[in-house]
């Protein structure tokens, strides 16, 4: 049995950790509701404006999306992986890039690069894949306009032809406990559905509809990227608080127990003195 002094450090040691763990799920916790309630409101107008753009879409024939929805031959495709700055947050990052790799082996044959959206992917794909691009800053100051200068770089990698085909991958935000590791695709846009056109009224479209898709697709991309990037912060705070609740738990139980084998030591220890001290004196009549 370990002696007193080294028990009473353990105690220590783990006292001192249950107060960051239990620390750090409360500031998670703060910032999660902001970061909840920002994707829980934004959702609707992405969804809405998704929806619109389909609806005109499938009205017009011929390509109406230009060189956003160009089919070319997949030769070279870019993975935009969106994960954290930092860690303590239990597998938030390990499925992404494990969803990520995946996704690069099912290219088997082809140039599969990453765009890294996040220290922790970062750090880990640049010791076996490619990374042409790191953003990590971009959490320091989460906003619309800056996310849209990301969707504008890779919209000019698409259009120029340096890649054929762009993929996102980022956990989408279900509740503090559940984060699901989604993939879309970014570009080339998917061809809308055909019954779609059904859902479309009679208007009198100005300026036409051609110049008001054009308009609305690249606003479509930057929302869609705000969305993920917006998606992966909530579940980021989520998943750091329930693995820091879990910690706190962990580490309450085994100072609770490392207490109970203190305790018993300490009364073991005062036994042996007692029969010492009894035998001494038993001695001493002898």
């Amino acid at each position: 049995m370990a002696n007193l002094k080294e028990i009473r450090n353990r105690i220590t040691s783990v006292s001192s950790t249950m107060q960051i763990t239990s620390a750090m799920k409360m500031v998670s916790a703060a910032k999660l509701k902001k970061a909840q309630d920002a994707i829980t409101a934004m959702r609707p107008y992405a969804e809405k404006l998704t929806e619109l753009l389909q609806s005109l879409s499938a009205t017009m024939d011929g390509e109406v999306g230009g060189s956003f929805t160009a089919q070319r031959e997949i030769n070279k495709v870019l993975i935009v992986a969106v994960t954290s700055n930092r860690g303590l947050c239990g597998a938030f990052n390990t499925n992404v890039i494990k969803q990520a790799k995946a996704i690069a082996d099912s290219y088997e044959g082809k140039q599969v690069d990453i765009f890294s959206i996040g220290k922790k992917g970062g750090d880990v794909f640049k010791k076996t894949n490619t990374v042409v691009a790191s953003h990590n800053a971009i959490f320091d100051n989460l906003t619309f306009d800056a996310v849209a200068e990301i969707a504008d770089e890779l919209t000019e990698m698409f259009t120029s032809g340096a890649y054929d085909k762009i993929e996102i991958v980022y956990n989408q935000f279900k509740n503090a406990a559940t984060q699901i590791v989604q993939t879309e695709q970014f570009l080339p846009l998917a061809p809308v559905a055909s019954d779609a056109a059904a859902s479309a009224g009679d208007y009198i479209f100005e300026p036409s509809k051609e110049e008001i898709v054009l308009t609305l697709i690249p606003k479509s991309l930057k929302t869609q990227l705000y969305k993920a990037i917006r998606d992966s912060f909530a579940s980021e705070h989520g998943a750091r608080m329930t693995a820091m609740h879990k910690a706190t738990d962990n580490a309450t139980e085994l100072r609770d127990q490392l207490k109970l084998t203190y305790n018993k030591a300490r009364q073991a220890a005062i036994t042996n003195e007692i029969l010492e001290i009894v035998g001494g004196a038993e001695a001493l009549k002898g």
